[in-house]
């Protein structure tokens, strides 16, 4: 079945296996629609029950049908990632290398160069 969704317009289907899940939700809940889920934008679209039984007129015989093959081929669940064996050493933060304290002159060991802002008014003012 052939969506478009109505917030981004992006075309996107709804294969067999999800029609028949579609289907069977809005028969066992009793809902009005169902909310197909966009996979750009991930919003709900909503289709009508009737616009669902439509593009699968006899979903009951294929959800029987469907059932029938799976039992035949059985699917293999998904491997579940194994577990590392060894323990992963947690890291602790490094300290950051300490800077060289350089030693600040003090007001006694300054050069004597720098004038207060009241010498260099007086020196303006002479000029």
């Amino acid at each position: 079945m052939n969506i478009r969704c109505s917030f981004c317009q992006t075309p996107y289907t709804l294969g067999r296996v999800a029609m028949l899940d579609a289907l069977q939700e809005v028969d066992s809940q009793k809902l009005t629609h169902y909310d197909a889920h966009c996979p750009r934008c991930r919003r709900a679209t909503p289709i009508p029950r009737q616009k669902l039984e439509m593009a699968m007129p006899n979903w009951r015989d294929e959800l029987k049908q469907f059932e029938k093959e799976m039992k035949a081929n059985p699917q293999q669940e998904a491997p579940l990632p194994a577990a590392e064996d060894t323990p992963v050493a947690e890291t602790e933060p490094t300290p950051e290398p300490k800077a060289t304290k350089e030693k600040k002159p003090t007001a006694k060991e300054a050069p004597a160069t720098t004038k207060s802002p009241k010498e260099k008014k007086a020196t303006k003012k002479s000029k």
